[in-house]
C-alpha cells in the first residue's frame, strides 16, 4: 500500500510540475487557467462529488479527481506548449 502511494504520489507531483510550466507558458489557453482554477476550488471547496465527513471515502474522491483532472488538462494541451514540457 505505501509503495502504491509513493508511486501515486510521485505521478501527481510530476504532472503538477508540468501543469505549473504550461500555466506560466507565455502562450497558455486560457481555459487552462480557468480549468486550474476551477480544481483548485474543488479542492479547497467543501462541496465535493462525496462529502469529506463520510470516513475514508470522502478524501478518496479527492485523491482520484484532482490527478485524473490534471492529466487530462496536460493531455489536452496545444502541441507547442506539450513539447515545450517535454524539454
Amino acid at each position: 500500500m505505501f509503495k502504491r502511494m509513493t508511486l501515486l504520489w510521485s505521478v501527481v507531483r510530476g504532472d503538477a510540475r508540468r501543469l505549473w510550466f504550461a500555466l506560466r507558458h507565455p502562450a497558455a489557453p486560457a481555459w487552462l487557467k480557468v480549468g486550474t482554477g476551477l480544481l483548485i476550488l474543488y479542492v479547497v471547496s467543501p462541496i465535493d462529488l462525496i462529502p469529506d465527513v463520510v470516513p475514508f471515502f470522502g478524501v478518496v474522491d479527492d485523491l482520484v479527481v484532482v490527478p485524473l483532472a490534471i492529466r487530462w488538462m496536460l493531455q489536452r494541451l496545444p502541441p507547442h506548449i506539450a513539447t515545450d514540457l517535454r524539454r
